[in-house]
């Protein structure tokens, strides 16, 4: 390759490179949750130094700040640090219960209220498990990729520090990273659009739980056409 084509091979790559960063848009401004909403639960969601941070609450079930717009097909990378006795998630594709809705998860019947959060979650999971990048399909199916055939992602999980989630969603296929090292790669043909929302788990009657905190920061998407 003469030296004219390996530049312009070079600024190609480069140019694709800068559209590729382009095509990203924020999801939160850094300031308010504008085009965010809650639903399902009552923990607490905040702004601060750029950061959407949800607190613990008792007596309330699992809750999530969602998006109101819809996604399908699309990159998503947000970054999280979470308390090492929570347990949380991010949503995608995900959507809300119209009506009391019964499921069967692990061989067992749940009943889930109206406007309950179902869908894909991208696990957050500090304990010795280690399961954080797993795929667990919330208020619906129970687990559909998790982690104990991946040693190297579950090794990836950097415990009380920030750590950045890739979901990758095209058509059937789903795949996510933590902290760019693969983690859950599958194909699911069962729900192909719905929200982002990020997740603060219930924690019943546990005092010793109340107000820990989970963080998300530099939350950016890249839809897919």
């Amino acid at each position: 390759m003469t030296n004219r084509l390996l530049l312009s091979a070079v600024v190609l790559s480069f140019a694709s490179l800068l559209h590729s960063e382009d095509a990203f848009v924020p999801l939160f401004d850094s300031t308010t949750l504008t085009g965010w909403e809650q639903h399902s639960g009552k923990a607490e969601y905040r702004v601060q130094d750029g950061t959407i941070i949800g607190k613990t609450v008792p007596d309330t079930g699992n809750s999530f700040l969602c998006t109101a717009k819809k996604y399908t097909d699309f990159i998503l990378e947000v970054e999280f640090k979470v308390d090492p006795s929570m347990n949380s998630g991010i949503q995608f594709r995900s959507n809300y219960y119209t009506q009391e809705t019964e499921v069967e998860i692990a061989g067992k019947k749940k009943k889930f209220p109206a406007d309950r959060v179902h869908g894909y979650q991208f696990e957050i999971d500090p304990s010795d498990r280690a399961y954080t990048g797993g795929v667990y399909d919330e208020g619906r199916r129970g687990w559909l990729f998790d982690l104990k055939n991946n040693e190297a992602a579950r090794k990836a999980f950097k415990q009380g520090e920030w750590n950045k989630a890739r979901i990758e969603c095209r058509g059937g296929s789903i795949k996510t990273f933590l902290n760019g090292v693969p983690a859950a790669d599958f194909t699911d043909e069962m729900t192909k659009e719905g929200v982002i929302a990020l997740q603060v788990h219930g924690i019943g009657k546990n005092a010793a739980a109340v107000g820990k905190e989970v963080m998300w920061k530099n939350i950016r998407i890249q839809e897919i056409k």
